[in-house]
């Protein structure tokens, strides 16, 4: 069942067939529609597709977007219970999942939505083979690794949406903290997508300062060690104190999720921290975890060797050895 508006057959016959870009959501729920909404706001792709199984919450959503075309670039907005909605895409972001509850871990939900993905990734595969993938659904990086077996694509293809999201907070503290631009702060987040992720002090940058020697107003750096410890854990519980408030996370995951969407439809070779499986990273393999990657038009082409302290290299091996246990668990 598709929900969108029908031309006379007169009018379809006068259009002319052209190509144009298309974004596949799966996902109707809170992150799912914001993510629609916000890639429409933005211009990230001529048509958006939304497909959840919710046949009357689907339609909803697609109403009430397609009710505002009017004021967002030229775009359309289409949806249906129907896996042919996402026919052809570009680019299929998979947001669908169990939903986190207060107080719930990321890794509690690995069972349900990788039971999920098992279920409508080949699906998708029929009707979108070459389209780039990206899991959106917690816990990502189970999630990415467990869907990338199920599917059997490369792992350019197919990778997770990472920490994007969580180096953009950690941005925001930053520029809150030192009285800068957001836009001026360069910092990741990288490992795991949940409780073991760190941020790469040795490699941040101010400006073009290093973060580490940032002098702060009056020669004074805001920036101790033990600040940075408390931004850290800001910025990896900030989830956790959002889901508690309002009971999902959707504004800043759906602009994140737009931002992928655009360095792939533009071919933009973007640096994204994003999730993919990692082949001899600093000795880490076989395992999908967050560093600064290279996305484009092919997908996740190149993953950054970025400079790491002794420190910051251990704990990328414990968040691997985290994250690969739990892997374990469900058989991969």
């Amino acid at each position: 069942m598709y929900f969108e508006p029908q031309p006379s057959d007169s009018l379809q016959a006068a259009r002319p067939e052209r190509r144009t870009s298309k974004v596949a959501i799966v996902g109707a729920g809170a992150v799912g529609a914001t993510m629609a909404y916000a890639a429409l706001m933005r211009g990230s792709a001529r048509t958006v597709a939304l497909y959840d199984i919710n046949a009357a919450k689907v339609k909803a959503e697609v109403l009430d977007l397609a009710h505002g075309i009017q004021f967002m670039p030229m775009a359309e907005v289409i949806g249906s219970d129907d896996v042919e909605v996402c026919r052809d895409a570009d680019i299929i972001m998979v947001t669908a999942g169990a939903k986190q509850k207060p107080g719930q871990t990321r890794i509690d939900l690995a069972a349900a939505t990788i039971g999920l993905i098992k279920k409508i990734l080949p699906q998708l595969q029929d009707v979108a083979p070459n389209a780039v993938y990206v899991m959106v659904t917690n816990p990502v990086d189970v999630v990415t690794y467990a869907a990338l077996k199920v599917s059997g694509l490369p792992r350019e293809q197919l990778f997770g949406s990472g920490t994007v999201l969580d180096s953009s907070r950690l941005r925001y503290v930053l520029a809150r903290e030192c009285s800068v631009a957001v836009q001026n702060v360069h910092a990741y987040m990288v490992g795991e997508h949940g409780d073991s992720e760190f941020p790469l002090w040795s490699s941040a940058t101010i400006g073009g300062v290093p973060l580490l020697e940032w002098p702060g107003i009056d020669g004074l750096s805001p920036l101790s060690e033990a600040r940075r410890e408390q931004i850290a854990d800001e910025v990896v519980s900030s989830a956790y104190r959002i889901i508690e408030g309002k009971g999902a996370t959707n504004y800043a995951v759906g602009l994140a999720g737009s931002r992928i969407i655009e360095a792939v439809l533009n071919d933009e070779h973007r640096v994204l921290p994003v999730s993919t499986e990692l082949r001899d990273y600093y000795g880490v393999s076989d395992v999908c975890l967050s560093v600064p990657s290279v996305v484009g038009r092919n997908g996740c082409t190149e993953r950054l060797l970025v400079p790491m302290s002794d420190s910051e290299q251990r704990r990328l091996r414990d968040s691997a050895q985290s994250l690969r246990s739990v892997a374990q668990q469900f058989g991969f």
